[in-house]
């Protein structure tokens, strides 16, 4: 593997981590119109790492579920940067469930290193909470897409992502484990993350190849600021969200249905060389 190929993957990680990278909430401010927030899971609380609720995109009722890490440190810890608890899941599969029931379509705004692993999370039932959305998301009667902004970890990323689309951001990553992860449990080393980066194929540009994601979004240089470069990238993804919501918006319920199974049936693999390549050891 060579040195620029290792730092390839890595580099995305790196800016999919970045500080000062648009948040859930600033997608959210310069996409949807009219956003009215909506909060609790009914059973025990409201988690701040999941924002979700009802909106317009251009004149088009939506509902939109965000996860979001907060953009001061303050924001950051009340977001738990960015980590959903139990409630947060379930809180975002009760706006599926009313988006299903007023025929609105979802947009799921993904950025998050992976559902919250503490002791409370697990007591309130976090893995059940994962499994219900994977379930009810692969029958919802209602378009979703899942825009992929920062960085998409494990289940918790997997909880808002079964879609009839998936759009990464060039910089955006998806894996089931992080590249540290990864290189602790296949070569007892942390320090070997870049390898691990390349050989679970999480870049944008890798999963387009797979057929994970079906667009990605090109980034400018700094996309940190509300810079002019940076309005353009939300104009153009407002027109790519607009109409790829348009067209599965005229597609039957068995039709849609159908189809969102077929795609996760036909996902590709790496092949044999590459597997070899990333076995532990090597």
């Amino acid at each position: 593997m060579t040195e620029a190929v290792e730092y390839r993957a890595y580099r995305r990680v790196e800016e999919a981590r970045a500080k000062g990278r648009p948040t859930g909430r600033d997608y959210i401010d310069n996409l949807i119109s009219n956003f009215t927030e909506f909060h609790g899971d009914r059973r025990f609380g409201d988690d701040a790492a999941v924002v979700s609720g009802i909106g317009r995109l251009r004149n088009m009722p939506i509902t939109v579920i965000a996860t979001d890490k907060g953009r001061t440190t303050k924001e950051k810890v009340a977001h738990n940067f960015g980590s959903p608890h139990p409630e947060g899941y379930r809180k975002a599969l009760r706006q599926m469930k009313l988006a299903e029931k007023f025929h609105r379509p979802v947009l799921c705004i993904v950025d998050t290193a992976g559902a919250y692993p503490g002791i409370g999370a697990e007591e309130r039932g976090q893995a059940q909470a994962i499994a219900e959305n994977l379930m009810a998301m692969m029958s919802l009667k209602t378009p979703v897409i899942s825009l992929f902004i920062g960085e998409g970890g494990s289940g918790g990323a997997l909880a808002l992502a079964v879609a009839d689309r998936v759009f990464m951001m060039e910089n955006a990553v998806y894996s089931v484990i992080s590249p540290e992860g990864c290189a602790s449990i296949l070569w007892k080393d942390a320090k070997k993350m870049k390898e691990a980066a390349e050989c679970l194929k999480l870049t944008a540009q890798d999963l387009m190849a797979l057929g994970v994601a079906e667009r990605v979004i090109s980034e400018p240089e700094n996309f940190r600021e509300e810079t002019r470069q940076a309005k353009q990238v939300y104009y153009r993804l407002e027109d790519l969200l607009y109409e790829e919501f348009q067209w599965l918006r005229k597609k039957s319920e068995e039709e849609l249905l159908a189809q969102r199974y077929e795609r996760f049936r036909k996902f590709g693999r790496p092949d044999s060389e590459q597997r070899a390549d990333c076995q532990a050891g090597q």
